[in-house]
């Protein structure tokens, strides 16, 4: 069942009764409707958005969300989100799972590190082919990743992707505090993020404790990670947004919901397609299973078949991966990270 994602962009009341969420909306009342009053049952709500500042919701909602394994996203004044809450207990296996999870050897995060990248820039490559422009470049540095990515393709891919995805005509460079559409990406990645954690903690894993990202000032390395292959799913949405010639300067609400259909959107596996948070639940469990040391493989999705030889539901990505066992040498710093905010 694919959970619902909640946005509030109004002035709201949220408490609990009998396992639903109640959502009284005063405005309503103003506006003379009979009906001010909404309820959705707990257990069907996988993420909600309090984007307004004048929402009150009661500790029991709280625990009763997180109960669930649901995530509570806050926004700042500026509609940005600027906090997540997530459970604390997400499976019935956690010790032993965080256990596996510390006890990791940089030989394997390095391996998964490069799945990873080779992933990402495979994603990339799909969106760059389906608008015409070259890419063969990508496939190539896709293949040619290394553990650990020592060789920073990913670094390549990004300078190459960035420059060429956005129509001409906007000039586009990728910045935190970058023009539009630089707002709808945050936007987008942020509620990306998010998903991913959630997805993390439901399969018990710690999402603080990444395998490539490690800043100290980082509490969500390891989603910061694992979100890296679904990033393009956030770019496909916001290029047709721009492809459609609709307002992107701003964040509408129009545009929100399109943002926050990410959850919903296909995403598509070696045995099938499913929606993206219930993909992400399978990518989560195939990391948590690499730890344990069951598998040395995520389960990352492919956008697009690149072997026109091969069908779509072709093992490529075990085709492209070159393991590299040799363990190369780490720095103890913190590994410097795009300064994005998310």
């Amino acid at each position: 069942m694919i959970k619902r994602t909640l946005h509030f962009s109004n002035p709201a009341y949220l408490s609990l009764q009998q396992d639903q969420l109640v959502i009284d909306l005063p405005h309503l009342k103003i506006l003379g409707e009979k009906e001010s009053k909404k309820k959705v049952p707990i257990e069907d709500i996988g993420i909600i958005l309090l984007d307004h500042q004048q929402i009150t919701i009661t500790h029991g909602c709280i625990a009763a969300l997180l109960d669930n394994n649901a995530a509570l996203i806050t926004c700042n004044s500026g509609h940005l989100p600027t906090g997540m809450m997530l459970p604390i207990d997400g499976h019935d296996i956690q010790s032993e799972r965080f256990r596996h999870q510390i006890n990791a050897s940089q030989p394997l995060k390095k391996q998964l590190w490069q799945q990873t990248t080779q992933a990402k820039i495979l994603n990339q490559a799909a969106i760059l082919s389906d608008r015409g422009i070259p890419c063969e470049n990508m496939v190539h540095w896709a293949k040619s990743v290394k553990s650990g990515d020592p060789d920073n393709y990913e670094g390549r891919a990004a300078a190459y992707y960035w420059k060429n995805v956005f129509p001409k005509k906007i000039e586009f460079f990728r910045g935190r505090e970058g023009d539009p559409p630089n707002n709808l990406l945050n936007y987008g990645y942020a509620i990306l993020r998010a998903i991913v954690a959630r997805g993390l903690v439901c399969s018990g894993l710690l999402p603080t404790l990444g395998i490539h990202h490690r800043n100290k000032y980082n509490a969500y390395c390891l989603a910061d990670d694992i979100m890296e292959p679904y990033r393009p799913y956030v770019d496909q949405i916001v290029l047709g947004i721009i492809d459609r010639g609709e307002n992107f300067l701003e964040l509408g609400t129009s545009i929100k919901m399109q943002l926050l259909g990410i959850a919903t959107v296909d995403v598509q596996f070696e045995r099938g397609t499913s929606p993206l948070m219930v993909g992400l639940q399978s990518t989560t469990s195939s990391l948590a299973r690499c730890y344990e040391g069951i598998t040395r493989k995520i389960n990352y999705p492919l956008m697009k078949n690149f072997d026109t030889r091969r069908p779509f539901n072709y093992n490529f990505s075990s085709e492209i991966q070159n393991f590299d066992t040799e363990d190369i040498e780490v720095q103890d710093k913190d590994i410097g990270e795009e300064k994005l905010p998310f």
